[in-house]
């Protein structure tokens, strides 16, 4: 913990400031150099201090290109001296967002510190130990460049044989690896003091659905190095918030990551397999942690085998069903084809019933009720999603299946139950999907318990002996489902506040509360039809709906919290921005000047309002057709995320901006035109390129020099520097016909200022303060400049 509290007493750490660059380096280097006075004989560290410049592309968030100059990078290096052959690179960050005291990554940086402190109690180690601190900068991206860096530049990068990079928010973590090598995670089942792993995690990370990137992408796709990839899930209010503080990381959770952390690289720098890693690279493998206590794995191949055998299985004994009696074949596989319609018609129904009541909350500006207050969503949509179910089922008891027996349905409803879960694990198993694992525990562990109970059922019906023994034989993939969920929701209701204003979130948590609902109903279904009647279930659910429901419209729960024990702010980026947009002469035609607001959350600045009345539905910034991104300094390419009219420049408030410089040469050669250019700024710049009708970006000087569009079709390249960089040089080239009297390219520089006097005007500064506190506002100036060749 003292290595947190120092690392945070410099201050916020953008890259490109003296804290970071200067202070918070020279801190690093102090404390590796007293870890180095205290190491045996036995090792020899090396540090080597990295400031290269380059530029990589990345189809991550629509696609956008960074540039580097100059950015600091630290690499400490730990081995025998005797020497060796291969090296363990574990990597953290030590920089902060914005704004923003950056307690939860820094705290990674502890746990390798540890484990530098405590190498002298390694015995005899047979290869090196390479410990990076490595380090990002805002939203969670610019991290990825020093991997790149890294990966291209430094001369240690050829030992590497594994990677392990540990990316800290909070308190608990699940991990991905890659790219095909299950040893890696045999070594974390083996090693791992505190498993929490799934391979369900990992598949949800690698769908694109959660919009973030890690450096573990990197090492994979670029270094063409395996790795293991934690990422923290647990209490995501607070990640890059000012709440971001020492007080909110438990001593118990250092300790623990430590631990894991500690024996997972012990373990790998002592495998055999570390030397030869590339012949164990052979197919991906399923994992997946009980209860945080310990986990399972084995291979994905074996699983393929496992769960085929277990859906032939489960259709074996629906089709045996169906035969008995052989006369009655025809009736008994229509009756179960009519009970799984009706499932899947009952799914349907309660899916679209939900979305519809998330759809109005959302229209009445009621949406993220349940942001502070979870039970919420459970109590809204919970008991819609279980009173729908129940409501289909029961009228379909009563009025299609009047006079059947109703023990024949219940075995019935749970044949067609089984039926979908079978299917659903073909399909999956088909997929190539790790996933499928859920599937088999809910098809085998059904089957074994209807295995076991048929004849009491058969003989004695739905009796009390029955009920506990079908709970207990439903146990094992119920206590899973439940604990995976808690994952899921654990994992999404944060990123539910910073997702943007395209995403209406009370949709997707109520899809997601739909679809657990389904799931953990599928083996229930039969006992709608079992029991005398559902009335009084129905009805208490009904009545728990309507009294949330009419809580929720009025306003009862407010989104946000500012509790100094558990926050949840609200999130809100302010840029007190001035634009300046230059014709084909370099003459300025326009000129404003604003606080340009968003919210990064559904309700924009809704709840704003009432405290700052100038912040409206009446201000609005027009787009600029002309000019890419409509014409916004926007510092990443998230425009699609955000609904335009959520975008507010209030007031004209005018201010002398620090120095922007941009100059270019042009040639031309036959249809293509080059132009060369320099630019001149702060530590952070975005550049945005749209070529004009009818021509085309064909080559530049950045990345592998093929330009990558971001979406919508313009040009999106993210700059950021370290200290004492040059200014920065780069060249477009285009293809037209002839050349425009309008031009044939349209390009713009923001500036960014993140640190220093320039960063915060008086009036960005007199609006901060009238925030209410249960806001987390995030703000810095910054000029935008147009112009056209």
């Amino acid at each position: 913990r003292g290595y947190l509290d120092n690392i945070t007493a410099i201050g916020p750490r953008t890259v490109g400031s003296p804290e970071n660059e200067v202070l918070a380096v020279n801190y690093l280097l102090e404390q590796i150099r007293g870890i180095e006075r205290e190491s045996t004989n036995a090792h020899k560290i090396s540090v080597d201090i990295q400031r290269p410049t380059g530029s990589f592309s990345i189809d991550f968030l629509g696609g956008f290109t960074s540039y580097y100059a100059n950015i600091t990078n630290v690499v400490v290096k730990l081995e025998p001296r005797s020497g060796a052959e291969h090296a363990v690179l574990s990597n953290c960050h030590f920089d902060s967002v914005p704004n923003t005291p950056g307690m939860f990554v820094p705290s990674a940086g502890v746990c390798l510190f540890l484990q530098l402190k405590n190498t002298h109690r390694w015995h005899s180690p047979t290869v090196q130990l390479l410990l990076s601190f490595f380090i990002y900068i805002p939203h969670n991206i610019f991290f990825l460049v020093v991997c790149l860096l890294f990966c291209s530049t430094c001369d240690w990068s050829s030992l590497l044989r594994k990677n392990s990079e540990y990316i800290c928010c909070e308190f608990s973590a699940h991990f991905l690896l890659g790219p095909e090598n299950p040893w890696l995670v045999q070594a974390y089942v083996v090693a791992a003091k505190h498993p929490f792993a799934s391979v369900v995690a990992q598949e949800i990370f690698q769908s694109g659905i959660i919009p973030a990137d890690t450096d573990f992408r990197i090492y994979r796709d670029f270094g063409n190095v395996p790795g293991i990839d934690l990422a923290f899930i647990e209490n995501g209010y607070i990640y890059h918030t000012e709440y971001d503080t020492s007080d909110r990381i438990l001593t118990d959770s250092i300790q623990r990551a430590g631990d894991n952390i500690l024996a997972v690289l012990k373990y790998l720098a002592t495998s055999e397999k570390l030397a030869k890693s590339f012949e164990y690279r052979h197919g991906n493998v399923v994992f997946f942690d009980i209860l945080g206590l310990f986990v399972l794995a084995y291979p994905a191949r074996v699983g393929t085998i496992m769960n085929y055998i277990t859906a032939a299985i489960a259709f074996f004994y629906l089709s045996k069903k169906v035969l008995q009696p052989k006369p009655r074949a025809v009736h008994n596989l229509k009756n179960l084809l009519t009970a799984f319609s009706l499932t899947l018609t009952s799914w349907v129904c309660t899916l679209v019933a939900v979305l519809m009541v998330a759809i109005f909350v959302s229209i009445i500006g009621r949406a993220l009720s349940w942001y502070t207050h979870f039970y919420v969503s459970v109590s809204l949509y919970g008991t819609a999603a279980a009173a729908k179910l129940i409501l289909v089922h029961m009228l379909a008891k009563k009025f299609f299946y009047k006079n059947v027996n109703e023990q024949y349905l219940g075995d019935v409803f749970f044949d067609a139950s089984l039926m979908i879960w079978s299917i659903a694990l073909s399909v999956m198993t088909q997929m190539g999907l790790c996933s499928a694992f859920i599937c088999t525990l809910w098809v085998g562990f059904p089957l074994l318990t209807k295995l076991m109970i048929h004849k009491e059922f058969s003989r004695k019906g739905a009796t009390i002996k029955f009920i506990v023994m079908y709970m207990l034989g439903m146990f094992v993939p119920y206590l899973y489902m439940l604990y995976l969920s808690w994952t899921v929701f654990e994992m999404f209701t944060p990123v539910m506040g910073r997702s943007g204003s395209e995403i209406p979130p009370d949709m997707v948590l109520a899809g997601f509360i739909v679809i657990f609902t389904m799931i953990l109903s599928s083996y229930f279904i039969n006992f709608i039809y079992l029991v005398k009647s559902t009335k009084t279930t129905l009805v208490t659910l009904t009545t728990v709906f309507v009294v949330t429901l009419i809580l929720v419209c009025s306003g009862i729960f407010f989104p946000y919290s500012s509790d100094a024990a558990n926050p949840k702010p609200k999130r809100v980026f302010l840029q007190h921005t001035i634009r300046r947009f230059h014709d084909l002469d370099g003459n300025v035609v326009k000129s404003d000047s604003g606080i340009w607001i968003n919210g990064f959350d559904y309700n924009g600045i809704s709840h704003i309002t009432p405290h700052v009345p100038e912040i409206n539905d009446t201000i609005r910034t027009p787009c600029e057709e002309q000019a890419p991104f409509c014409g916004l300094p926007w510092i990443l390419p998230v425009h699609f995320m955000f609904r335009f009219r959520m975008s507010r420049i209030a007031g004209l408030h005018r201010r002398k901006p620090a120095a922007v410089a941009i100059s270019h040469t042009s040639r031309t050669l036959r249809a293509k035109f080059h132009s060369t250019l320099e630019a001149v700024s702060p530590s952070h710049m975005s550049l945005y390129v749209r070529p004009r009708a009818g021509s085309a970006l064909s080559r530049w000087s950045l990345g592998d020099g093929t330009p990558v569009t971001s979406q919508g079709g313009d040009y999106f390249v993210f700059y950021s520097r370290g200290l004492h960089a040059a200014p920065w040089h780069f060249w477009v080239e285009l293809t037209a016909p002839e050349k425009h009297s309008d031009g044939i390219v349209s390009l713009a520089i923001a500036a960014h200022y993140f640190f220093g006097e320039d960063q915060k005007s008086p009036q960005l500064y007199a609006l901060l303060e009238r925030f209410p506190n249960w806001i987390f506002s995030s703000g810095w100036s910054c000029t935008y400049d147009l112009f056209v060749f």
